[in-house]
């Protein structure tokens, strides 16, 4: 039940066969997973989900791996946390904060690099390479180590320490690369066909998305089987967005929610704003960023690969996409972990600052129900949030004879 029928391009709607080894299409569009959700929805009913496990394996009906390939350390089903004391604040009576950052390797990542290496698994692939802001990249390390898979990084240089460190601890080869995400991907491109790599750059192949849709599929269980009106999310290759609007085309065609869907906002930052300027100019696709930047590493992406499935989300739903500054993302993600014990990370914040301006200027209305999305832990990103909390280096003296730091 649930097995995949076939890959269909994005772009071109070619199809391929679902269970060979696939990257993009021969137009360059990203291939999508389709299911005969009409065989589903006889076998599949709404109020068998519960019975299923406590991570994205509950919805395992709509997910491509057979049961023996999955590849597993817990991911998903992460708490929809309700924010009053945010929400009171800034004039929202129904907000609540779905934090991603409770996942295994501390992101978002862990669903769709789940996904990903579970398909390898089946598929027999053995080596894996990608470029990465960071937690991709740790994701990915630890899901090919527990599959016992060959795994290749080329991250930016100026990563954050914690991605650096679990890639290498996960035994991971790691390459750093000065350069941003897109000169990653592009090393990537060059090496995998000399070297046998498999390719799981950001949509340039058809499973993480797979793994990140399950959490259109949480939220919408969460709230009762009844979607939010509006879901903020942080907007750096979009695959959140995209894998959320196939999970909600899903969940309607298989009979669990009716038409209605959220107003999807795609939240960057003023430093890489590719998707905010293609919105506001009204093009399908976006350029790339010149001179990108922001402590948000994850929104370090100049062009996303599928930049025109984020933007069709975002118009059809009725949302919007939206920018904010540094400084105004870290002041926001100080403010919720003060106000709601949440520390998230700077990805996550932006959704926050950016709640703030929408609830201010009237595009959002107090009564509306909206769920941010924090996308991965605040811990792991110490190095931006250090900028607000400097902190003097402790002289020998004060040093706790070993206990905490050796003499």
């Amino acid at each position: 039940m649930g097995k995949a029928i076939g890959l269909a391009c994005s772009l071109c709607g070619h199809e391929y066969p679902a269970y060979t080894v696939q990257n993009l299409c021969e137009c360059g569009g990203p291939l999508l997973v389709r299911y005969d959700l009409t065989s589903v929805r006889r076998q599949w009913q709404r109020r068998r989900v519960a019975e299923g496990p406590t991570n994205m394996w509950r919805y395992a009906p709509v997910l491509p791996p057979s049961p023996e390939s999955v590849v597993t350390l817990g991911e998903g089903w992460t708490p929809l946390v309700p924010a009053r004391r945010l929400g009171a604040r800034l004039g929202a009576d129904h907000l609540w904060v779905k934090d991603e950052g409770l996942n295994p390797t501390g992101s978002f990542k862990a669903r769709g690099l789940a996904c990903a290496i579970s398909m390898c698994v089946e598929l027999g692939v053995r080596k894996v390479a990608i470029p990465s802001a960071g937690n991709a990249a740790g994701a990915m390390a630890a899901y090919a180590a527990a599959a016992g898979i060959e795994a290749h990084i080329f991250m930016p240089r100026d990563v954050p320490q914690s991605n650096y460190i679990e890639c290498k601890a996960y035994g991971a080869q790691v390459t750093l690369v000065d350069g941003l995400i897109s000169d990653c991907g592009r090393m990537v491109a060059e090496r995998a066909p000399v070297e046998g790599w498999f390719d799981v750059s950001t949509l340039k192949e058809p499973y993480r998305i797979e793994g990140k849709k399950t959490m259109g599929y949480e939220v919408v269980e969460q709230l009762g089987w009844e979607p939010p009106d509006a879901i903020f999310y942080p907007t750096g290759g979009g695959v959140g967005i995209i894998g959320m609007w196939k999970a909600f085309a899903e969940m309607e065609a298989l009979g669990w929610t009716g038409a209605k869907r959220p107003n999807m906002i795609a939240v960057q930052v003023e430093g890489c704003q590719p998707v905010v300027r293609a919105f506001q100019q009204g093009t399908a696709r976006s350029e790339f960023w010149q001179n990108a930047h922001t402590v948000a590493s994850g929104l370090r992406v100049p062009k996303p690969l599928g930049d025109f499935l984020i933007l069709n989300a975002v118009r059809e739903s009725g949302g919007t996409a939206i920018a904010v500054s540094d400084a105004e993302l870290l002041d926001a993600g100080i403010r919720l972990a003060s106000e709601e014990g949440l520390f998230v990370a700077p990805e996550g914040a932006a959704c926050v600052a950016a709640l703030e301006k929408l609830l201010a200027n009237g595009t959002l209305k107090r009564d509306e129900k909206i769920v941010i999305y924090n996308t991965g832990a605040g811990l792991k990103y110490l190095e931006a949030y250090s900028t607000r909390f400097p902190r003097q280096s402790s002289g020998e003296q004060d040093k706790l004879g070993g206990l905490i730091t050796p003499r």
